[in-house]
């Protein structure tokens, strides 16, 4: 989805004002998830203890290594805002996991809402990536070059 690939990278992007991140595993970390979709029903993707688990991974695996950490970071962060901007939180069952019990719910929270509602969250992340087109200076081909080799957006515009 759209609304994922565009809504986390901005808001890590408007929250953290880090140029160093790497936004495309922002990306990545937020359409991770979604995989579980071709199985039809959630699973440890969409609860809290799968971001805490690869936060802890990320953490655990690049001890001294500190730009490895910095770019790495960025899955856990898009994975988190996943379950944010899906509302996975909304579900007790499925977000504290296995808190309430072994048994994940079976429908994934995408599932449940309605096709204009998902036509609004696909709209919104259309205007919103107008509108983050324009806030990062990406008609430049400099900073376009940037964010697609490096990952990061150029410090000027992040301001």
């Amino acid at each position: 989805m759209f609304w994922f690939a565009v809504a986390a990278p901005v808001l890590v992007a408007e929250v953290f004002r880090s140029p160093l991140v790497d936004y495309r595993l922002v990306i990545v970390g937020a359409l991770l998830p979604l995989v579980e979709a071709a199985a039809g029903r959630p699973s440890i993707l969409h609860t809290l203890i799968g971001s805490v688990a690869l936060l802890f991974l990320v953490m655990v695996t690049t001890v001294n290594r500190r730009l490895l950490r910095r770019r790495l970071l960025g899955l856990p962060i898009g994975m988190f805002l996943h379950l944010v901007l899906d509302g996975t939180w909304t579900d007790s069952e499925l977000f504290w996991w296995p808190a309430f019990g072994t048994d994940l719910p079976s429908g994934l929270p995408v599932a449940g809402r309605s096709p204009l509602l998902l036509i609004g969250m696909e709209l919104a992340a259309v205007g919103l990536a107008v509108w983050a087109w324009r806030r990062y200076g990406l008609a430049s081909p400099a900073n376009r070059s940037l964010l697609v080799r490096e990952g990061h957006l150029a410090r000027e515009v992040l301001r």
